[in-house]
Protein backbone atom coordinates (compact mmCIF):
# COMPACT_ATOMS: atom_id res chain seq x y z
CA UNK A 1 0.00 0.00 0.00
CA UNK A 2 2.96 2.51 0.80
CA UNK A 3 4.29 1.93 -2.45
CA UNK A 4 1.06 2.21 -4.18
CA UNK A 5 0.74 5.62 -2.51
CA UNK A 6 4.00 6.74 -2.91
CA UNK A 7 4.94 9.43 -6.00
CA UNK A 8 5.92 8.72 -9.09
CA UNK A 9 7.12 12.05 -10.05
CA UNK A 10 10.71 13.24 -8.09
CA UNK A 11 12.10 17.02 -7.75
CA UNK A 12 15.35 17.74 -7.09
CA UNK A 13 15.12 20.92 -4.29
CA UNK A 14 17.82 23.56 -2.77
CA UNK A 15 17.20 25.26 0.02
CA UNK A 16 18.15 28.54 0.56
CA UNK A 17 17.47 30.76 4.12
CA UNK A 18 19.90 32.43 6.42
CA UNK A 19 17.98 31.12 9.50
CA UNK A 20 18.84 27.28 10.10
CA UNK A 21 15.58 26.63 11.56
CA UNK A 22 13.56 27.57 9.21
CA UNK A 23 15.32 25.36 6.76
CA UNK A 24 14.94 22.78 9.03
CA UNK A 25 11.50 23.05 9.72
CA UNK A 26 10.83 22.89 5.83
CA UNK A 27 13.36 19.93 5.20
CA UNK A 28 10.90 18.37 7.93
CA UNK A 29 7.83 19.46 6.27
CA UNK A 30 8.66 18.36 2.16
CA UNK A 31 11.68 16.49 2.34
CA UNK A 32 9.63 13.13 3.38
CA UNK A 33 10.70 11.96 -0.15
CA UNK A 34 8.45 8.63 -0.02
CA UNK A 35 5.09 10.92 0.57
CA UNK A 36 5.92 14.22 -1.79
CA UNK A 37 8.43 13.43 -3.98
CA UNK A 38 10.93 16.06 -3.01
CA UNK A 39 14.24 15.30 -2.56
CA UNK A 40 16.02 18.18 -0.80
CA UNK A 41 20.13 17.98 -2.57
CA UNK A 42 21.54 20.77 -0.89
CA UNK A 43 20.87 24.17 1.17
CA UNK A 44 22.41 27.49 1.66
CA UNK A 45 22.56 30.17 4.15
CA UNK A 46 24.31 33.39 2.00
CA UNK A 47 24.73 34.34 -1.70
CA UNK A 48 28.37 32.82 -2.07
CA UNK A 49 27.32 29.11 -0.57
CA UNK A 50 23.88 29.09 -2.51
CA UNK A 51 25.59 30.05 -5.59
CA UNK A 52 27.88 27.72 -5.43
CA UNK A 53 25.52 24.83 -4.61
CA UNK A 54 22.78 25.50 -6.80
CA UNK A 55 25.74 25.36 -9.62
CA UNK A 56 26.86 21.51 -7.96
CA UNK A 57 23.42 20.52 -7.41
CA UNK A 58 21.72 21.66 -10.77
CA UNK A 59 18.20 21.37 -8.48
CA UNK A 60 15.30 21.95 -10.35
CA UNK A 61 13.47 24.18 -8.67
CA UNK A 62 15.67 26.71 -5.75
CA UNK A 63 13.45 27.88 -2.89
CA UNK A 64 15.21 30.89 -2.77
CA UNK A 65 14.98 33.63 0.12
CA UNK A 66 14.76 37.68 -0.52
CA UNK A 67 16.65 38.75 2.11
CA UNK A 68 20.24 36.68 2.21
CA UNK A 69 23.62 37.94 3.61
CA UNK A 70 26.01 38.95 0.57
CA UNK A 71 22.90 40.73 -1.58
CA UNK A 72 19.94 38.78 -1.12
CA UNK A 73 17.84 36.65 -3.61
CA UNK A 74 18.47 39.04 -6.38
CA UNK A 75 22.27 38.54 -6.67
CA UNK A 76 21.87 34.58 -6.36
CA UNK A 77 19.57 35.21 -9.33
CA UNK A 78 21.98 37.37 -11.12
CA UNK A 79 25.32 34.65 -10.45
CA UNK A 80 23.20 31.44 -11.04
CA UNK A 81 22.06 32.50 -14.63
CA UNK A 82 24.34 30.29 -16.79
CA UNK A 83 23.41 27.07 -14.90
CA UNK A 84 21.03 25.49 -16.82
CA UNK A 85 17.41 23.75 -16.01
CA UNK A 86 16.99 25.27 -12.54
CA UNK A 87 14.18 27.52 -11.54
CA UNK A 88 13.85 29.96 -9.20
CA UNK A 89 10.74 29.57 -6.21
CA UNK A 90 10.94 32.51 -3.99
CA UNK A 91 10.09 32.08 -0.38
CA UNK A 92 9.95 34.78 1.72
CA UNK A 93 8.02 36.64 4.72
CA UNK A 94 8.17 39.65 2.70
CA UNK A 95 5.32 40.56 0.95
CA UNK A 96 6.87 44.11 -0.12
CA UNK A 97 6.54 45.78 -3.48
CA UNK A 98 10.21 46.17 -4.08
CA UNK A 99 10.79 42.66 -3.00
CA UNK A 100 8.52 40.66 -5.54
CA UNK A 101 9.31 42.74 -8.26
CA UNK A 102 12.85 42.65 -7.79
CA UNK A 103 13.21 38.75 -7.59
CA UNK A 104 10.69 38.34 -10.54
CA UNK A 105 12.26 40.94 -12.72
CA UNK A 106 15.92 38.95 -11.73
CA UNK A 107 14.37 35.65 -12.96
CA UNK A 108 12.18 33.64 -9.98
CA UNK A 109 9.26 31.60 -11.61
CA UNK A 110 6.94 32.70 -8.38
CA UNK A 111 6.56 34.08 -5.05
CA UNK A 112 5.29 33.32 -2.14
CA UNK A 113 5.25 33.65 1.22
CA UNK A 114 6.14 31.59 4.40
CA UNK A 115 2.31 31.45 5.76
CA UNK A 116 2.16 28.53 3.02
CA UNK A 117 1.10 25.06 3.70
CA UNK A 118 3.46 22.26 3.58
CA UNK A 119 1.22 20.63 0.98
CA UNK A 120 0.70 23.88 -1.16
CA UNK A 121 4.22 24.36 -1.52
CA UNK A 122 5.05 20.90 -2.30
CA UNK A 123 2.08 21.29 -5.20
CA UNK A 124 4.12 24.76 -5.90
CA UNK A 125 7.71 23.00 -5.99
CA UNK A 126 5.94 20.72 -9.43
CA UNK A 127 4.39 23.59 -10.77
CA UNK A 128 7.63 25.75 -11.03
CA UNK A 129 9.66 22.39 -12.34
CA UNK A 130 6.87 22.24 -15.06
CA UNK A 131 7.55 25.84 -15.87
CA UNK A 132 4.37 27.27 -14.93
CA UNK A 133 4.59 30.88 -12.88
CA UNK A 134 3.51 29.95 -9.08
CA UNK A 135 2.34 33.23 -6.44
CA UNK A 136 0.54 33.05 -3.43
CA UNK A 137 -2.81 34.37 -4.01
CA UNK A 138 -3.11 37.62 -2.37
CA UNK A 139 -0.36 38.36 -4.08
CA UNK A 140 -0.94 37.49 -7.79
CA UNK A 141 -3.27 40.30 -8.85
CA UNK A 142 -0.34 42.99 -7.42
CA UNK A 143 2.03 41.07 -9.58
CA UNK A 144 -0.25 42.20 -12.55
CA UNK A 145 -1.40 45.11 -11.68
CA UNK A 146 2.88 46.06 -11.11
CA UNK A 147 3.99 45.13 -14.30
CA UNK A 148 1.46 46.68 -16.17
CA UNK A 149 1.69 49.97 -14.19
CA UNK A 150 3.14 53.08 -16.10
CA UNK A 151 5.71 53.34 -13.14
CA UNK A 152 7.44 50.16 -13.35
CA UNK A 153 10.96 50.21 -13.53
CA UNK A 154 12.42 51.77 -16.51
CA UNK A 155 12.82 48.56 -18.87
CA UNK A 156 12.02 50.71 -22.01
CA UNK A 157 15.65 52.83 -21.44
CA UNK A 158 17.42 49.41 -21.64
CA UNK A 159 14.87 48.71 -25.33
CA UNK A 160 15.39 51.56 -26.47
CA UNK A 161 19.26 50.87 -26.77
CA UNK A 162 18.08 48.46 -29.52
CA UNK A 163 17.24 48.90 -33.17
CA UNK A 164 14.15 47.16 -34.38
CA UNK A 165 16.13 44.54 -35.70
CA UNK A 166 17.71 43.55 -32.97
CA UNK A 167 14.51 43.29 -30.52
CA UNK A 168 13.56 40.90 -33.43
CA UNK A 169 16.84 38.85 -32.87
CA UNK A 170 16.73 39.02 -29.43
CA UNK A 171 12.92 37.47 -28.86
CA UNK A 172 13.78 35.12 -31.15
CA UNK A 173 17.04 34.22 -29.40
CA UNK A 174 15.19 34.13 -26.02
CA UNK A 175 12.74 31.69 -27.83
CA UNK A 176 15.16 29.05 -28.50
CA UNK A 177 16.02 29.85 -32.20
CA UNK A 178 19.22 28.91 -33.93
CA UNK A 179 20.90 31.67 -35.52
CA UNK A 180 19.71 29.51 -39.01
CA UNK A 181 16.63 29.87 -38.01
CA UNK A 182 16.68 33.15 -37.16
CA UNK A 183 18.09 34.05 -40.62
CA UNK A 184 15.87 31.79 -42.00
CA UNK A 185 12.81 33.51 -41.03
CA UNK A 186 14.27 37.25 -41.20
CA UNK A 187 15.85 36.43 -44.67
CA UNK A 188 18.94 37.69 -43.64
CA UNK A 189 22.47 35.86 -43.60
CA UNK A 190 23.57 33.79 -40.43
CA UNK A 191 26.68 36.57 -40.18
CA UNK A 192 24.14 39.39 -39.90
CA UNK A 193 22.25 37.09 -37.06
CA UNK A 194 25.50 36.70 -35.21
CA UNK A 195 26.29 40.68 -35.66
CA UNK A 196 22.90 41.97 -34.25
CA UNK A 197 23.31 39.24 -31.07
CA UNK A 198 26.95 40.57 -30.64
CA UNK A 199 25.41 43.80 -30.61
CA UNK A 200 22.58 43.43 -28.25
CA UNK A 201 24.96 41.73 -25.64
CA UNK A 202 27.12 44.52 -25.78
CA UNK A 203 24.25 47.50 -25.50
CA UNK A 204 22.48 45.20 -22.86
CA UNK A 205 25.81 44.57 -20.87
CA UNK A 206 25.37 40.77 -20.83
CA UNK A 207 28.10 37.76 -21.92
CA UNK A 208 26.19 34.73 -23.24
CA UNK A 209 22.81 33.66 -24.33
CA UNK A 210 21.74 31.87 -21.63
CA UNK A 211 21.81 35.63 -19.62
CA UNK A 212 19.85 37.34 -22.91
CA UNK A 213 17.58 34.52 -22.60
CA UNK A 214 16.91 35.58 -18.77
CA UNK A 215 16.46 39.10 -19.16
CA UNK A 216 14.24 38.98 -22.28
CA UNK A 217 12.12 36.51 -19.99
CA UNK A 218 12.15 38.84 -17.03
CA UNK A 219 10.75 41.58 -19.11
CA UNK A 220 8.18 39.14 -20.35
CA UNK A 221 9.38 40.35 -24.04
CA UNK A 222 9.32 36.10 -25.15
Amino acid sequence: MTDAAAPERRARVVLVDDHRMFRTGVRAEIGRTEETGIVVVGEADDVESAVRVVAETRPDVVLLDVHLPGGGGVEVLRRSVGVEGVRFLALSVSDAAEDVIGVIRGGARGYVTKTITGADLVNAIFRISDGDAVFSPRLAGFVLDAFAATDTPPIDEDLDRLTQREREVLRLIARGYAYKEIAKQLFISVKTVESHVSAVLRKLQLSNRHELTRWATARRLV
